[in-house]
């Protein structure tokens, strides 16, 4: 147990990435239009502010400008086979959550997506499931969960790397990670140090790669804002709020 929640802390810095992923900036941006100034309970807010300057100074300074080098020497489609492979790792969290919102159908379509990428698709570098039978993915996270049951955000937390999140989505990343397959790696083995550097450095990688597709939606959505936090605040809320009632 402390082995795992070691691994939580130390992963979860270098996650950011792996939830922010395409369709979550695009979604951002169509948002934006709709934004509307709503007072909301922010006791973090002096926090929240450096935080979102420190996030956004990493990733406009250390990121994006390591994924643009990785960009020029690995081909696109290996890129997306390694996003896919991970986006097939992330199986578990989908059918659970899936399961705890009752979208049995959705479930079940991510048991096939599986079940299909993995074996036809090479360990799910290739996604047949979509391609030839038009099955989609449903991504779900606890915090979704949460908020299908009525929980509420909470307050606002900018988490280091990570980004935008409130309290609800805070504690459903925590289960998420426990839930996630990344995090275990050889259970024979009791060297916290060695598995740790294992996992971080595969999440540091799927990091790497997602944002070579990334930089210019972040690029897109940041030039919008008068100030960062407000701006990115109001429109995570509006985009959850959105998923929860899909």
């Amino acid at each position: 147990m402390k082995k795992i929640t070691l691994l939580f802390l130390v992963v979860s810095m270098f996650t950011m990435m792996s939830y922010a992923d395409e369709e979550f900036f695009d979604e951002f941006e169509d948002e934006f239009s709709n934004t509307q100034v709503q007072k909301i309970f922010d006791p973090l807010s002096s926090y929240n502010e450096v935080m979102t300057g420190f996030n956004d100074f990493i990733y406009t300074g250390l990121v994006f400008p390591v994924s643009r080098g990785y960009k020029k020497v690995v081909n696109r489609n290996i890129r997306v086979g390694v996003s896919n492979f991970f986006d097939n790792l992330s199986f578990p969290i989908n059918f659970v959550n899936n399961i705890f919102q009752l979208k049995i159908k959705n479930a079940l379509e991510e048991l096939a997506r599986f079940s299909i990428n993995s074996t036809f698709g090479l360990f799910g570098f290739f996604d047949p499931a979509k391609r030839n039978l038009s099955l989609e993915s449903h991504k779900e996270d606890f915090g979704q969960s949460l908020g299908y049951w009525g929980i509420g955000g909470g307050f606002p937390i900018v988490l280091p790397i990570l980004g935008q999140s409130n309290l609800r989505d805070s504690v459903g990343l925590v289960v998420d990670k426990y839930i996630d397959p990344m995090n275990y790696w050889d259970d024979r083995s009791y060297n916290v140090f060695d598995d740790t550097i294992s996992s971080v450095s595969t999440t540091a990688f799927n990091i790497l790669n997602k944002s070579s597709f990334e930089e210019q939606n972040y690029k897109n959505l940041r030039k919008d804002a008068l100030e960062l936090y407000p701006f990115f605040r109001e429109i995570y809320e509006q985009n959850r709020d959105k998923k929860i009632s899909e």
